[in-house]
């Protein structure tokens, strides 16, 4: 049974990873013990801290600087990589133009995703289509951000591996059709400091409560300014503190329906309280982007009625889902 939880767990994922293409796997104490509490933090929060993940502290604070490093720069050179919908909605995005729920969220972002050949997937993919925009300035962005999609590709893989055995299934279970050719998506996001009205700091919403669309999500903020909020099954908000060097991980609205409801994808929000600028940067990890995504059969035989609740979640599409959200989350 789920519990209102107070604060996110902190899962230490080495063992996981030492095992992770080893067949037998699921018969190693070290990995048993972490996929147990994968399967507690994915039932009763959704969102969990990753330590023990193997990416370097020092690739994970570039990516912040160089970024930050982005959105110090006049708006003329962001504009340079203005997000169209003509660019597959890739790109520089200015403050107020992402928009949840019908609200302008205080935040300004680079979007990119998995790059595809033309045509690839017919009309389903074709608002997607298009190469990201990378900024020749800073230098070197290019180069370190495919590096650090590369790592937190293969890292996201191997947690999904756990979370696999978690739900009892074999730890390929999101592999093959489901995902064996991920999509991804990936948001650089600055959130500016927090305005002073009469002396005092105002809250603004850097972003609206929401839920991930994917599977698994893998956020890296900055460590000295808690925004990150999630909602408990109580209604309150709990800060995601940070913690040098770890990831907030949290799972997505497929996983929610793979797992046929068992695993919950969570509300979260960013309201960065702060007078300094935050940096924050969010990979996506999801499945196919043509994937049909239904419940697991093992789990509509081991949770027939979900978390209690008497529907088998329907299916979906991803790639619709997706296209769904973008051409109604950005004012243009």
């Amino acid at each position: 049974m789920a519990t209102d939880f107070k604060s996110l767990p902190v899962i230490d994922i080495s063992p996981l990873l030492l095992k992770c293409d080893d067949p037998d796997m699921a018969e190693d104490p070290g990995v048993i013990q972490v996929v147990q509490q994968l399967d507690r933090a994915c039932r009763d929060a959704g969102f969990f801290y990753v330590i023990g993940h193997g990416i370097s502290e020092d690739l994970i604070k570039k990516v912040r600087e160089i970024t930050r490093e982005f959105f110090m720069l006049p708006y003329e050179e962001k504009l340079k990589i203005k997000m169209t919908p003509a660019a597959g909605y890739r790109g520089y995005q200015r403050i107020g133009e992402n928009v949840t729920k019908g609200k302008p969220d205080i935040h300004e972002a680079i979007d990119c995703y998995r790059e595809f050949k033309q045509g690839k997937y017919g009309d389903l993919g074709k608002a997607m289509e298009g190469p990201n925009q990378w900024p020749e300035n800073p230098h070197e962005f290019k180069e370190l951000m495919e590096e650090y999609l590369r790592l937190c590709t293969d890292l996201s893989r191997n947690i999904l591996r756990g979370i696999a055995l978690a739900l009892g299934g074999s730890p390929y279970e999101f592999e093959g059709k489901i995902a064996g050719e991920p999509f991804w998506v990936m948001r650089l996001i600055g959130y500016p400091g927090a305005p002073f009205t009469n002396g005092k700091l105002e809250n603004d919403v850097g972003c609206g409560a929401h839920t991930d669309y994917g599977l698994l999500t893998l956020v890296n903020q900055d460590e000295d300014k808690t925004a990150l909020q999630v909602r408990n099954l109580g209604g309150d908000w709990i800060s995601a503190i940070p913690i040098p060097g770890s990831f907030v991980c949290n799972i997505g609205d497929m996983l929610k329906i793979l797992s046929n409801g068992l695993y919950e994808s969570t509300l979260h929000r960013v309201i960065n309280n702060s007078p300094l600028y935050r940096v924050c940067v969010a990979f996506f990890y999801e499945t196919n982007f043509d994937a049909v995504v239904e419940p697991f059969d093992i789990c509509k035989d081991k949770y027939p009625e979900g978390r209690g609740e008497s529907q088998v979640f329907k299916r979906a599409v991803y790639g619709e889902h997706l296209v769904s959200k973008v051409q109604t989350n950005f004012a243009m």
